[in-house]
C-alpha cells in the first residue's frame, strides 16, 4: 500500500489485568504491589493491503521485506513430515492469554483460514461445527470491549487502545492455529485498567491459575513481558509464580516471549511520562522464569515462496539477510536475552552444547527461538473500525482492515506453542516443563545437530548505550539453543521428556 510505514510498539500499550468474572485467586501472597510495566511483545507491524486478499510476495519485496505464509514458514522449519503423519496437535488445547481480546477475531480467523486453505475451526465465523473439528473458544473475563482506541479527549497514556491488543490477538491465534491446525485454541482475555500496579501481573497469574486448576489447556502461550528490574522488588516477582508452579505439577507447558528490546528494557515512570531505559543489560519476565520456556527471535532468511523446503535466500530484503549471505537465519537485533538478576541458573542449564556462550550463576534467557523480525514476518489478517478510531497509525492516516506483516517475539511464542501441541499429541498428554528435555537434547551432539538449527550470526545490542550479546555456536543469549528442525525435534523432545 502507499502511505504505510513500519512502526515499533512493544511499549506503546501497557496495562494491568483486571480480575476474572468468576471467583478465582492465587495464594494470599500473590497480591503484592507490583510496579512493572506490562506490554505485548508485538514489535513491528506494517499494513500490506486493505482487502481480504493477502499481498503477493512482489508487494512485500517492494516494501523492503519478505512475508511468510503458514506454508512457507512450515517449510522453513520442516513441519511437513509431521503433518504427513497426521501429527498436527489434534486433541490438545493451547491457551493464549491476552489483554482485551478482539471483538472481530472469529471473523478474522475465518478470513485467514480461507485465504491459506487451513483447517476451519468450530467457533470461527461462518463455520458449521462437525465431529473431530478443532475448536476455537474464548474465555472473556468481565466482558469483551469494543476494538477501538480511547476517545481523543482521553488524558490517559493510550494503554487502553484495544486495537493494539487486537493486533496481538490476531497474531497469536492465527499463527498458533497455522502451526498446529488440529489443536484447540482457548483465547483467555481480561480487560485492563489505567492503573498498573496492584492489579496487573497478580490478576494475570490468577487467570492462568484458573486455566491450570480447571484443566482447560495443555499449553499456555504468553506474548507479554516486563523487565525483571522494573518490579518493585525480587520478592514481588517471586510471589507471582504460583501459576507456573501449578502448571509444572499438572503437566502444563508455559511459554513466554523473551521481549523486543534486545538487552535494553524499561522501567515504569508516572502516567504520562513514558518509561526510562534501564542503563544496564536486563531480561524480561516471565520468559526469565525457570518454569517458563523463553522464546527469542530471528530474521528468517529463507525463500518465502518455497512451500516444501528450507532454502536460503540472501538476495531479497530485508537488509540483514542480504548482509549475511548463506545464512538461513540471523539472530534478531531486538530479541530479548541475557542473564536473570532474580533466578539462579537452573540445573538443566548446567550442560550446554559445545561452543556455547557460558552461563554463569544466573538463569540464561532465552531457551529457544523462532522467526521474529517483521522484515521476515508473518502475514496476519485483522479487522479495524472504519471510523478512524482504531488508534493505530499507518503513515499519516489510521490503519484499516486488511493484511499486516507482523513481527516480534509475539510471533515466535505462539508458533512454538503449536509445536508443543504436536509433541503433546505424540505424548498422549501434556509434557509440562519442557526445558530439561530441550537441554538434554542440546547436550547430545548428534541429537543437537539433527534437532536444532544453530544460529551463529547476529547481536542483540538494540540500544547502543546498553551492551548486548552476540549469537554464538550452541546456546546464546539471543536465540537460546536455536530454532527447531521440527520433523526431528518434536518426536525427540517427547523421547527426552520420557527419559530417552
Amino acid at each position: 500500500m502507499g502511505s504505510i510505514h513500519l512502526r515499533r510498539f512493544a511499549r506503546l500499550v501497557t496495562g494491568s489485568i483486571a480480575t476474572l468474572g468468576v471467583a478465582i485467586g492465587g495464594p494470599a501472597s500473590a497480591a503484592p504491589s507490583v510496579s512493572a510495566v506490562f506490554h505485548p511483545t508485538v514489535a513491528e507491524y506494517y499494513q500490506m493491503t486493505a482487502s481480504n486478499t493477502p499481498p503477493t510476495q512482489a508487494q512485500c519485496i517492494s516494501a523492503g521485506r519478505r512475508c511468510f505464509t503458514p506454508q512457507t514458514t512450515a517449510a522453513a522449519y520442516n513441519l511437513g513430515p509431521l503433518y504427513a503423519k497426521g501429527l498436527n496437535g489434534k486433541g490438545v488445547t493451547i491457551a493464549i492469554v491476552d489483554s482485551y481480546g478482539s471483538d472481530t477475531i472469529a471473523h478474522d480467523l475465518h478470513v485467514y483460514d480461507q485465504a491459506f486453505g487451513l483447517q476451519p475451526m468450530c467457533g470461527e465465523e461462518g463455520v458449521t461445527c462437525a465431529a473431530g473439528m478443532p475448536t476455537f473458544s474464548q474465555l472473556h473475563l468481565q466482558g469483551s470491549p469494543a476494538t477501538k482506541a480511547p476517545p481523543p479527549t482521553s488524558k490517559g497514556t493510550g494503554q487502553e487502545n484495544k486495537s493494539a491488543w487486537a493486533l496481538e490477538v490476531s497474531l497469536d491465534v492465527e499463527t498458533a492455529h497455522a502451526t498446529a491446525p488440529q489443536a484447540n485454541i482457548l483465547l483467555v482475555t481480561t480487560p485492563t485498567a489505567e492503573t498498573l500496579g496492584v492489579q496487573g501481573f497478580p490478576d494475570m497469574m490468577s487467570a492462568e491459575q484458573y486455566v491450570v486448576d480447571h484443566h482447560l489447556a495443555n499449553i499456555i502461550s504468553q506474548s507479554f513481558a516486563s523487565a525483571e528490574d522494573a518490579f518493585g522488588s525480587s520478592a514481588s516477582l517471586q510471589n507471582l509464580r504460583h501459576a507456573y508452579i501449578s502448571a509444572a505439577q499438572n503437566g502444563v507447558t508455559v511459554l513466554g516471549s523473551s521481549g523486543d528490546g534486545g538487552s535494553a528494557n524499561s522501567r515504569k515512570t508516572p502516567v504520562g511520562q513514558g518509561g526510562s531505559t534501564i542503563p544496564f543489560p536486563t531480561v524480561e519476565w516471565p520468559a526469565s522464569d525457570p518454569l517458563v520456556t523463553g522464546v527469542g527471535g530471528t530474521y528468517l532468511c529463507t525463500d518465502a515462496t518455497n512451500t516444501t523446503a528450507r532454502v536460503v535466500d540472501s538476495a531479497n530484503p530485508p537488509a540483514k539477510c542480504k548482509a549475511n549471505p548463506g545464512q538461513a537465519e540471523v539472530g534478531w537485533t531486538f530479541s530479548g536475552g541475557g542473564f536473570s538478576h532474580v533466578f539462579s541458573k537452573p540445573a538443566y542449564q548446567n550442560t550446554l552444547p559445545a561452543g556455547s556462550t557460558a552461563i554463569g550463576s544466573m538463569r540464561g534467557v532465552p531457551d529457544i527461538a523462532y522467526q521474529a523480525s517483521a522484515g521476515t514476518g508473518a502475514l496476519v489478517f485483522i479487522s479495524l473500525p472504519n471510523d478512524g478510531s482504531s488508534g493505530l497509525i499507518c503513515g499519516s492516516a489510521p490503519c484499516s482492515t486488511g493484511w499486516y506483516d507482523i513481527g516480534g517475539t509475539s510471533l515466535s511464542c505462539p508458533q512454538w506453542a503449536g509445536l508443543v501441541a504436536i509433541a503433546d499429541q505424540i505424548n498422549g498428554g501434556g509434557l509440562g516443563l519442557i526445558n530439561p528435555a530441550l537441554y538434554k537434547l542440546g547436550a547430545d551432539p548428534t541429537r543437537y545437530a539433527n534437532d536444532f538449527f544453530d544460529i551463529t550470526k547476529g547481536n542483540n545490542t538494540a540500544d547502543p548505550s546498553v551492551p548486548g550479546y552476540p549469537a554464538t555456536t550452541g546456546w546464546d543469549p539471543i536465540t537460546g539453543l536455536g530454532t527447531p528442525n521440527a520433523a526431528t525435534l518434536v518426536p525427540d523432545l517427547v523421547k527426552a521428556a520420557k527419559g530417552g
